[in-house]
């Protein structure tokens, strides 16, 4: 089969390799359709994520149809259609039964980091049972892509660490996939404001299609001084860190009001000053998390219900042996206008 290798910091390639099989009874083996690119891919091919190590197979996103069961799957059958989620969980460890299951003891985030993952023609699943999610007749198997990953971390990350209550006012650093996601997902909660900040005018135009009240443009770094004049001063209840970098989390720290909560979603590749003399005294709140997927099934049903329409953040497709074209699109978003691209197998 045709698979994406990491082979390095700033190394990749298209090769062949063999199909994977089940190596355990809980395991599935599935034809993917569908796949994407994430800004976690990114990371990892700058040598940021050091657990996944040369010769990996990225990806851990995507849609497809259940090629082989172990003898152990009982929710899953050949041929069914499937949504693979990023995180796997066995269901019984002392975290997945917290509801943790990004840090399940023989799964969490392990596609395409420290076993192969989705950027390939077909990829194993261990734990199917409560790795894969069936896919509804009739839904749209593109858009479902977005529920892999990106949706759920949005929400989770963001929206729920972050608190978003009506009335408030939402800052979201980072206009890219997983800050937009966090854009549609926060109004369920009806904030008065949400405010993104990017150094992108396309990407925050995007933004306010998606339902931004108000968008900052961070080039002149002045982009708190301009949240703090937007909300009378105060900053913001939650401020949402979507990008990774030192710059975007000092920025959050920057904007958010007494009281408020830093959200940090971004993949964090180097460390952060925090400047605790200036906020031990402002209430603040900081939290962490690697997506459980816990809300993946509430998300399901409300993109099949067109509450939200997720396929709104796909601009670009490509088939799998154009991958390194779609990389090269999706690592250079600010000329090419790439939010997510769609990969077909």
């Amino acid at each position: 089969m045709k698979a994406f290798v990491y082979k390095g910091p700033g190394k990749k390639a298209l090769e062949d390799r063999p199909v994977p099989d089940v190596k355990a009874p809980t395991d599935a083996t599935v034809k993917i359709i569908k796949t994407t690119i994430c800004g976690t891919d990114l990371h990892i091919l700058k040598g940021d994520v050091p657990t996944c190590t040369p010769g990996r197979i990225l990806g851990h996103e995507g849609v497809g149809i259940v090629e082989k069961t172990g003898p152990g799957v009982t929710a899953f059958h050949q041929g069914d259609h499937v949504l693979i989620s990023c995180i796997s969980a066995c269901g019984k460890c002392e975290y997945c039964r917290r509801g943790m299951y990004s840090h399940c003891t023989t799964g969490g985030w392990i596609l395409g980091n420290t076993i192969d993952g989705t950027q390939a023609e077909y990829v194993r699943i261990p734990h199917a049972d409560t790795s894969l999610y069936p896919i509804p007749p009739g839904a749209d198997e593109e858009a479902l892509v977005m529920l892999s990953d990106i949706l759920p971390t949005g929400f989770e990350c963001g929206v729920l660490n972050g608190r978003v209550e009506p009335g408030a006012t939402v800052a979201i650093v980072g206009a890219g996939p997983i800050g937009l996601a966090a854009l549609l997902t926060a109004q369920f909660y009806s904030p008065a404001e949400i405010i993104m900040i990017d150094l992108d005018d396309n990407r925050l135009e995007v933004a306010r299609r998606f339902g931004a009240t108000q968008t900052v443009n961070s080039k002149d770094g002045k982009a708190a001084e301009k949240v703090k004049a937007l909300t009378a001063g105060r900053g913001a209840d939650t401020a949402i860190e979507a990008v990774g970098l030192p710059a975007t989390f000092l920025l959050c720290e920057e904007l958010v009001a007494p009281g408020g909560i830093i959200a940090n979603v971004g993949v964090h590749g180097t460390k952060v000053d925090l400047h605790l003399e200036r906020l031990w005294s402002e209430n603040i709140a900081i939290t962490t998390r690697l997506v459980d997927t816990v809300t993946t099934p509430m998300l399901l049903k409300t993109v099949q219900s067109k509450k939200i329409d997720p396929k709104l953040l796909i601009t670009h497709r490509f088939k799998l042996d154009k991958i390194l074209d779609a990389y090269e699109t999706f690592g250079h978003a600010a000329s090419t206008g790439a939010l997510k691209v769609i990969i077909e197998a």
